[in-house]
């Protein structure tokens, strides 16, 4: 049995998959999905559908397009111009589709394996096991009735910095953005969300989340997604960086964690 870890998806899922033909993914074998399943690309429903009916071969950690999607889904939040979720919106199993979706976590633990998979990641001041119990606060949340609310209160930058002492939603929503949104903090914890460019032009007085050598997660294996300009490299013990911007025509890449062997093909592939 192999595990392979993939990046955005986005719905690419021509490239997915032409990458599961290309390293012969069995019955056998375990996908891992690093979030953001949807939008931008041309097959977000299709997507959705085919990870889905895979069962328990497949750990899908939630991402900030998925969330996004939930949130218009529960008419919290309007579509974006360049929001791709039309055809879900009115698929006749959308409403299997998102319950399914918002019962996915926000980090996915293996001990055995010994990886830890987030969209964005995880703050230089947390431990796992911080890590850990945040990301059941806020998926407890998404379970529960009180779903629509959160996605009402998701949205926002504020606050920027985690304090123990926070508490309702301003809590939830900074879990959400250490999880799902950030690229650069300084060593306090505290977010810069507005820069999305690559780690050599970090905003200044901060550095992108897995580059401080204090990280209390520094001795974890950690696989994460939605950062597409690191172009799949971070030259960092132990961090794992898997969108290599399929979306926007980079290739697709998986990677085989018994061995550490990636694997990729071209966006626009069609096996």
């Amino acid at each position: 049995m192999a595990t392979y870890a993939v990046g955005d998806l986005q719905g690419c899922l021509n490239e997915l998959k032409a990458l599961l033909a290309l390293v012969n993914f069995s019955a056998q074998d375990q996908l891992w999905i690093a979030g953001d399943l949807v939008n931008r690309g041309p097959q977000s429903l299709a997507t959705l559908r085919f990870v889905k009916d895979l069962g328990d071969q497949a750990r899908v950690v939630l991402g900030n397009h998925d969330l996004h999607l939930l949130a218009v889904a529960f008419e919290k939040r309007k579509a974006n111009r360049k929001d791709t979720f039309e055809a879900i919106l009115n698929a006749p199993d959308r409403d299997e589709l998102m319950h399914w979706l918002r019962h996915q976590p926000l980090l996915h633990h293996d001990s055995a394996k010994g990886y830890v998979m987030v969209h964005a990641g995880i703050p230089p001041i947390w431990s796992l096991s911080k890590a850990i119990a945040c990301a059941r606060e806020v998926e407890a949340v998404l379970q529960s009735p009180l779903a629509g609310e959160f996605f009402a209160q998701m949205y926002g930058n504020e606050p920027s910095r985690w304090k123990d002492s926070l508490d309702g939603w301003d809590r939830y929503r900074m879990i959400t953005n250490y999880l799902t949104r950030m690229r650069f903090c300084n060593a306090r914890g505290k977010l810069e969300l507005d820069t999305k460019t690559g780690p050599q032009s970090p905003p200044p007085g901060y550095a992108p989340w897995f580059s401080f050598s204090d990280r209390l997660t520094s001795q974890h294996r950690l696989l994460f997604g939605h950062w597409a300009s690191l172009e799949g490299q971070a030259d960092t013990p132990n961090i794992y960086p898997l969108d290599t911007g399929c979306v926007w025509g980079g290739p697709l890449t998986a990677l085989r964690l018994e061995d550490k062997r990636y694997f990729s093909v071209p966006s626009g592939s069609h096996g």
